[in-house]
């Protein structure tokens, strides 16, 4: 029986890089977690331990530092795209990059005028926003080509009304009662997979991305829900009815469950005004939406 090496790669996780843009007394700041990973020819690291073709992750981590301040960060995409074309290009050793990027909002603080401020002009001071996190991961392959995935994470939503659940299949296990009137809530992770690289649309990734985040929002509130899989279907299906350069979608939504206080030991009725927000256990439905002509995901999602 022959052992062999099987499919690797290594990098640097977690690098974390604010970068202020400085415009007189306005200030913008762009706060991202990057992560790399390459694989190429690295069979001698892991049978001999000789590191002839190893990128130090060190080196990886100051790279993104580097190219932060010599490019700027813009869309987390773009930035993406510059380090893995990077690694890829510039050894020789590195024949495929891995690159992804969570970005953390802030919002500005508003400075009033005050005896001892005179600050008015000054746009220096955030608080670190709610909204959710804003992703990306980015394959470059010397014969592959490229792929962009863009995406969210921790987007919660919830429909007071407009949703239902009955019709399911019960057994002797079943104790939910079917409902015609619920709460519907969830933490929305998406991530949406581009045709092609940074030329494939005459968009840019910002619209592309507020676009893209706001067809979820209509279709999870434009939807009468008879389940969250059919919620799910129709947010994926907004979205690539949306952005033409989208061909697939990926969902994962866990039921953020509210169930209906007993008032009645207290003599109160409860006409679905008060709530138990359950955080666990928890059902979690996945899935994905696509066009009939994606092309091979390959390696995007990984």
């Amino acid at each position: 029986m022959a052992i062999v090496l099987g499919p690797n790669r290594y990098g640097k996780a977690e690098t974390r890089v604010v970068r202020v843009v400085r415009e007189g007394g306005t200030h913008h700041i762009k706060d991202i977690n990057v992560g790399s990973a390459l694989s190429g020819d690295m069979e001698a690291v892991h049978l001999t331990g000789d590191n002839g073709n190893v990128l130090p992750t060190d080196t990886q981590k100051n790279t993104a530092y580097a190219f932060a301040k010599k490019y700027g960060v813009d869309q987390i995409e773009d930035f993406a795209l510059l380090l893995a074309r990077h690694y890829v290009d510039s050894q020789p050793s590195i024949h495929h990059a891995r690159v992804e990027i969570e970005e953390y909002f802030w919002d500005r603080i508003p400075v009033k005028e005050g005896p001892n401020l005179g600050l008015r002009d000054q746009q220096h001071s955030f608080v670190r926003s709610g909204r959710e996190v804003r992703t990306c991961v980015v394959h470059h392959d010397q014969d592959e080509g490229t792929t962009v995935v863009s995406g969210l994470k921790d987007l919660v939503v919830l429909n007071s009304t407009g949703s239902e659940f009955h019709g399911y299949v019960q057994d002797e296990y079943t104790t939910l009662k079917p409902t015609t009137d619920r709460i519907l809530a969830t933490e929305v992770s998406a991530q949406w997979r581009h045709r092609g690289d940074d030329s494939a649309f005459d968009s840019s990734y910002a619209d592309s991305y507020a676009e893209a985040r706001q067809a979820l929002l209509d279709a999870f509130a434009e939807t009468h829900s008879l389940s969250l899989q059919q919620t799910l279907y129709q947010m994926g299906r907004r979205v690539l009815d949306t952005r033409k350069e989208v061909c697939e979608v990926r969902l994962t939504m866990p039921n953020k469950h509210h169930f209906l206080v007993d008032l009645e030991p207290f003599g109160m009725d409860n006409d679905n005004e008060v709530f138990f927000a359950a955080d666990r256990p928890y059902g979690l439905i996945e899935g994905s939406v696509l066009t009939d002509d994606a092309p091979d995901a390959g390696s995007a999602w990984n």
